[in-house]
Parts: C-alpha cells; structure tokens; sequence
C-alpha cells in the first residue's frame, strides 16, 4: 500500500494463485484484478508456490487442491508454516473427495470450486481476506457428508467438547457458521474484531480444531445454528 494512501481508504487485497494449468491462473488473475480492491501479484505451479508466496506476502492465496507437479496437499502446510502465512483457500473441481478433509485439517480457510461464477470470485477473496468461511454450496455438502461418520452427538467427543465454550464464545462460532467475517460478527455481537479474534483463538484451542472451517462443521453437527446468539 502507498504511503500516500488515506487511512481510511481500505487497503488492497493482495492475492496469489496457484495451479498447474495456466489458463486457470491466468482466468483466475483477469478476473480478480478486474476488481479495483484486489492486486494478484503473484500467480505459481506448485513447485513454485513457497517461493512466490514468501516474495509477495499475499494476504489470500487461491491454491489448487490437485496439480500434476506437486500435490496441493504437500504446498499447504508449507505455506502454514510461513512467518507472515496467508489465508489459504483451495480450488477444487469436485463435489467430493478424501482430499477436502485433509486439506481441512491441515488448516485450509476455505473450498472454492473453479467454476464459480466471476461475479462472486472477488467477494469471496474479500471474505477470506477479512477472517470469514468460504464454502462453495458443493464443497460444503461433500464436507458434511464426508464428516457424517454415523455417531451420536452424545458419542461423538468433539460435539461434546461445545459445552466447554462461553455463552459468548457460542455465540461468536454461530456466527462464524453463518460465514460472517470478524468485523460482522463484532458489529453483530457489539464487540471490537480484536475481542472476537481472541474468542476464536480461543474457541479452536477447547474444541481442538484447526480452522474455521472445521469450527463451521462442528456447529453444524452440534446443533448449534439452530440457537439464538444472546445479545
């Protein structure tokens, strides 16, 4: 961001795209840049990904979950364990996969399919970039069917761990669930984006999970969109 840049005017989302195909990185790269909030200033293979991605500093980086010279799978607790890591979504073209689960814990922020419509692709890098869940209507279904491993919420150890959360940290995850990013869930809760970052820290650590998508999953399984966020 430029110096001479307002600070109130809102900071450029900074996105890097990876995937073995060039056409799909370059597809991806015209439409986003189209966007006057949204600079791709990088795009890779896989081979490629932890060298642009630690030379750019993206805030969001789109990663194809399977690429022919390296799995995605492999890049993306590489780009976990970067210093300043990047919200990290993976592109998929498939309704249902062993590989969304693991990319899941491995603490993907999102499933985006590659055919999604252009017209949602930039909001989409704009909730990811500002804390939210993005799970394209496919990839969320494969997602709770591949979880729905037929126990009982009273069997089930991870639903039972919810009852360790705050009333207010309930709230924040219902929330979350929904998709609203940091900011919402403040302006919905009357909370600043600082207080609601400590309450998901904390809600990930007591429900020992790795990400917000997984803290979206278990809410749905717990029965939690069905309650009321007390205000």
């Amino acid at each position: 961001m430029s110096s001479l840049q307002s600070s109130s005017e809102p900071a450029t989302i900074r996105v890097v795209v990876i995937d073995d195909e060039a056409l799909i990185r370059s597809g991806f790269e015209f439409i986003l840049n189209a966007d006057a909030g949204i600079d791709v200033v990088g795009t890779a293979t896989g081979a490629d990904a932890v060298a642009v991605v630690s030379r750019t500093s993206p805030d969001v980086v789109l990663l194809d979950i399977r690429m022919a010279d390296i799995d995605g799978l492999q890049v993306l607790p590489q780009l976990r364990r970067l210093e300043h890591a990047p919200t990290i979504a993976m592109l998929t073209t498939f309704d249902a996969d062993d590989y969304v689960l693991t990319a899941l814990h491995a603490g993907a922020a999102g499933f985006i399919l590659k055919d999604t419509d252009p017209d949602h692709l930039a909001d989409a890098v704009r909730t990811l970039a500002s804390g939210g869940v993005v799970l394209s209507p496919a990839a969320n279904a494969a997602l709770l069917r591949a979880t729905d491993l037929g126990t009982s919420q009273t069997e089930d150890p991870q639903i039972a761990r919810v009852d360790m959360l705050t009333a207010r940290e309930r709230d924040v995850v219902r929330l979350v669930a929904r998709g609203l990013t940091n900011a919402e869930v403040g302006q919905q809760l009357h909370l600043s984006v600082g207080t609601v970052k400590d309450h998901i820290s904390a809600t990930l650590t007591k429900l020992r999970v790795g990400s917000r998508v997984e803290i979206a999953l278990l809410a749905q399984r717990a029965g939690l969109l069905d309650e009321s966020p007390d205000q």
